[in-house]
C-alpha cells in the first residue's frame, strides 16, 4: 500500500530536522525556544490537575521546578549557585534580581528546591498564557497592571501580610523588562516601596551575563550561568525618604557582582577554548 501525504511529509521532516538543526544557526535558535516553551506548556497541563487541589500554594512551584529544570539540560544550559546560605535561609524578604531573558525562568527553576517557598511578581499579560498562566496562579504567582503603578503596589501590598506570616520570599525583577546587554538598567521603586514599608530585607540575586544568547543573531549556544546571592540588605529603620538610596546602593552590589562574574565566566571560556585548539 502506497504512503500517504502525511507519512511521507512525516519522514521527510525526520531527515531534514537533523540537517537543518546542525547547518542553520537560525532554525537553531527558534527550534530551541520551541522545546522549551513547549515542554513548559506541556508540564502545565500535566501540574495543574494535583495544583487544584491545593490552590494559590507556593510550594506548587517545587513540583513544577522539579519537572521543568531539566529543559536547562536540552538546552547546554549550566547554573551554579553561590551564597546558597542567604536564599536558603526560611525568612520573608524581597528578592531582587536582574532580568535578561525568558530563561531566567530556567535558573529560578534549578534553585527553587534551595528557595523552597518563594513567590514571583509578574506582569498580568502572562496569565493568559494558558495553560502556564493557569498553573503559575495556582502556584500564587502575584500578577500585577505594569501600566498602573498605584494598582499595581495595592495588589503587592495586600499580599505582603501573607508572605510575612507564612516567611515567604518575593521575586521581583526591579527593573521591570528585560535587557540582555551585559548591563543592570535603572530599576524602578516598587519592590523597595514594599521592602521599606513592610520592613523585609531586600535580597539581591545577580545572574552574570547570557553571552550564549542573541535575538538579533538569533543564537543560543549552549552556556554558564554564576547566580550569585548576596547578603541580605536591612532595611530596618528606614523610610519612604531612603528608597532613592536603597535602591542606588543595591544596583551597585548588583552591578559589580554582575561585572566580576561575567569576566570570571569568559576567562574560563577562552581557557575552555585553548584547550580544545591544544587537543586538536
Amino acid at each position: 500500500m502506497a504512503p500517504s501525504c502525511l507519512e511521507v511529509i512525516l519522514v521527510v521532516f525526520i531527515f531534514v530536522l537533523p540537517f537543518l538543526y546542525e547547518t542553520s544557526r537560525t532554525f537553531r535558535y527558534y527550534f530551541k525556544f520551541l522545546m522549551y516553551y513547549g515542554i513548559v506548556m506541556a508540564n502545565a497541563v500535566m501540574v495543574i490537575p494535583i495544583m487544584i487541589f491545593r490552590p494559590w500554594d507556593v510550594k506548587n512551584l517545587l513540583l513544577a521546578s522539579s519537572l521543568c529544570h531539566h529543559v536547562s539540560t536540552l538546552l547546554g544550559l549550566r547554573w551554579e549557585l553561590r551564597g546558597r546560605e542567604h536564599l536558603e535561609k526560611e525568612q520573608a524578604c524581597i528578592i531582587v534580581a536582574n532580568h535578561q531573558s525568558s530563561l531566567d525562568i530556567l535558573g529560578m527553576f534549578d534553585i527553587w528546591p534551595v528557595m523552597d517557598k518563594c513567590t514571583v511578581v509578574a506582569k498580568k499579560e502572562i496569565f493568559y498564557a494558558w495553560p502556564f498562566g493557569l498553573a503559575a496562579w495556582l502556584s500564587g504567582l502575584i500578577f500585577i497592571d505594569r501600566m498602573n503603578s498605584e494598582k499595581a503596589r495595592l495588589v503587592i501590598n495586600t499580599a505582603t501580610k501573607h508572605i510575612i506570616d507564612q516567611k515567604i520570599k518575593l521575586w521581583v525583577f526591579p527593573e521591570g523588562r528585560r535587557f540582555n546587554t551585559g548591563e543592570i538598567h535603572s530599576f524602578k521603586k516598587g519592590a523597595f516601596h514594599v521592602a521599606v514599608s513592610s520592613q523585609l530585607p531586600i535580597l539581591p540575586v545577580v545572574f552574570s551575563s547570557y553571552y550564549f544568547l542573541s535575538a538579533e543573531e538569533k543564537r543560543l549556544d549552549p552556556g554558564r550561568v554564576v547566580i550569585t546571592t548576596l547578603p541580605p540588605i536591612s532595611t530596618k529603620g528606614l523610610v519612604k525618604g531612603d528608597i532613592e538610596a536603597l535602591m542606588e546602593k543595591t544596583r551597585n552590589m548588583m552591578m559589580e557582582v554582575f561585572h566580576a562574574t561575567n569576566q570570571e565566566v569568559q576567562a574560563s571560556l577562552s581557557t575552555s577554548k585553548q584547550h580544545v585548539k591544544r587537543a586538536a
